[in-house]
């Protein structure tokens, strides 16, 4: 109880409240604006926030993180154009339902199992706390570094069809992060005595050339546009009643979000798949999925909004980030000092409480938001993207400069803004690069802390956790090997053909 009031305290601080109110309306906005996304945000915004207190920086990127997907299903629901890239699947069932002038009623829906999938996993969270600080301090050097060679290959063999690319991109990113001076000996390495080099290549100055830089680019190069003119008439409240019709559907695709958003490299794409598929599986119209289907829309909103929640358990408990967003806030982390690992659930449950908790009112407050400035919220997004470009391109070089003063870092910045853009172009995936940098460093340190350790190969796996560990990486190779045979198999079989027709055969004759 003691830990819990503590932890309300810590949300109860004026700036926490701004920085919360600032976030979550500002993610909403973000997100409803196609083409630009949390992901872009969250990096224009990193700089700024190492001034504030851990708190008051985690809670508005957490704002932005978890409210963007909310104003993200706005366009994609009323236009077919999805605000972020995990709306796409809203568009299947949400915009035949406007075309039926269902608007209102689909976004009610959306908003509704978007607060659902939101809530359910903060409450999941918060009852697996204890357990968590629990299992914590069992990881060692050893597992954290398993841990985090897990979380690469997870992410390297989430992009199916394009896994060599993803593992090239993460070995890169490895590769970034051992530039400059070694954390132990300090020699330099791949510095080419260059002076620049020695200090390293910033995490910040990768993410707002990879993120920030390339979409502007991006919105710069493409042919200038603005979202329709919508307006939507109706109750919008009437979504939270509808929704206790299809609480299954709601409850295992939030379940699913959950699970997938603790698990490295998988989060909303995947969790959206399955619980969509789960959904039309069970469903007793199931012909109606991608013609404006209600459970459809709620799986879809609410697996994706119960990932941001779910996706806090590796970063805090293992310090381990399982995609982009993550990985941008644990620099946060670093900077002030504070280490997420097993010591965190130890020494400073109310911290993590009042984060979880932040989340929850993150949540109602966009909710009760949306429900009443929705079409508030349609006027202002009619931005044209070219202008968006020149505003997401000024903001970026401030935040790189800002960070050390250097123009040798906007530099950097803007040349890997080009190689993002080539990527964006390619379809190639960016988010192994970041993750890269991020384990990669990791990865290093506890190698070199275990090793001391180490005697034998087998030491490194005589500890429980440990084992099971590296018999998930072992399992986990083993199936993708065996996928990988299979779909070689099935590709050699030849194609079965149709044998010629003798027409003057006997038993072709009349």
């Amino acid at each position: 109880m003691e830990t819990l009031l503590s932890g309300i305290s810590i949300l109860l601080q004026w700036q926490v409240i701004v920085a919360l109110l600032i976030g979550s309306i500002g993610g909403v906005i973000i997100g409803a604006l196609p083409g630009v996304g949390a992901a872009v945000a969250i990096a224009i915004l990193l700089p700024a926030t190492f001034a504030f207190e851990p708190i008051v920086g985690l809670t508005l990127l957490l704002g932005i993180y978890g409210s963007s997907m909310y104003g993200g299903a706005i366009p994609a629901i009323l236009i077919n154009t999805p605000g972020t890239a995990v709306n796409a699947l809203t568009t299947y069932d949400g915009y035949p339902m406007t075309k039926r002038g269902q608007g209102h009623r689909a976004l009610s829906l959306a908003y509704s199992a978007s607060f659902f999938g939101g809530v359910f996993a903060i409450i999941c969270l918060m009852v697996l706390s204890p357990v968590l600080a629990l299992v914590a301090p069992h990881f060692g050097s050893r597992e954290i570094f398993l841990a985090a060679l897990l979380g690469i290959i997870l992410v390297v063999l989430a992009h199916r069809g394009q896994i060599f690319a993803a593992g090239m991109l993460a070995a890169f990113g490895i590769f970034l992060n051992s530039v400059g001076l070694e954390p132990v000996k300090y020699t330099r390495r791949f510095t080419f005595d260059q002076s620049w080099l020695a200090s390293g290549i910033d995490l910040i100055v990768v993410v707002l050339g990879l993120f920030a830089i390339s979409q502007a680019f991006l919105l710069l190069l493409e042919k200038n546009h603005a979202p329709g003119d919508t307006h939507v008439s109706g109750n919008i409240f009437a979504g939270l009643k509808e929704l206790l019709g299809v609480k299954r559907v709601a409850t295992v695709s939030s379940s699913i979000g959950v699970f997938m958003g603790m698990v490295p490299g998988t989060g909303e794409f995947t969790s959206q798949f399955l619980s969509y598929t789960y959904a039309q599986k069970t469903s007793k119209n199931p012909e109606k999925f991608g013609d404006g289907s209600p459970e459809g829309l709620v799986a879809s909103e609410a697996a994706n909004n119960a990932v941001p929640g779910a996706a806090m358990i590796p970063l805090l408990a293992l310090g381990i980030p399982g995609e982009a967003l993550t990985a941008m806030m644990l620099s946060v982390f670093y900077v002030h000092n504070v280490i997420p690992g097993p010591q965190l659930f130890e020494n400073q449950m109310d911290f993590v409480l009042a984060l979880y908790m932040a989340l929850i009112l993150l949540n109602v407050i966009v909710l009760v938001f949306l429900l009443f400035s929705t079409n508030l919220l349609l006027t202002i997004i009619q931005i044209p993207t070219r202008f968006l470009g020149v505003m997401i391109l000024i903001l970026a070089f401030v935040g790189v400069y800002s960070l050390r003063n250097s123009i040798t870092d906007c530099a950097i910045a803007a040349g890997f803004g080009v190689f993002g853009l080539i990527l964006k172009r390619l379809d190639l995936p960016i988010v192994p690069i970041i993750l890269g940098m991020v384990l990669g460093g990791i990865m290093e340190t506890k190698l070199r802390s275990a090793m001391a350790r180490v005697k034998t190969p087998f030491d490194f796996i005589d500890r429980p956790i440990a084992a099971i560990l590296f018999g998930l990486i072992v399992l986990i190779l083993i199936l993708h090997c065996r996928t990988l045979y299979y779909e070689f198999k099935n590709k050699l079989r030849p194609e079965p053909t149709m044998q010629p027709v003798d027409s003057d055969s006997p038993n072709q004759q009349g």
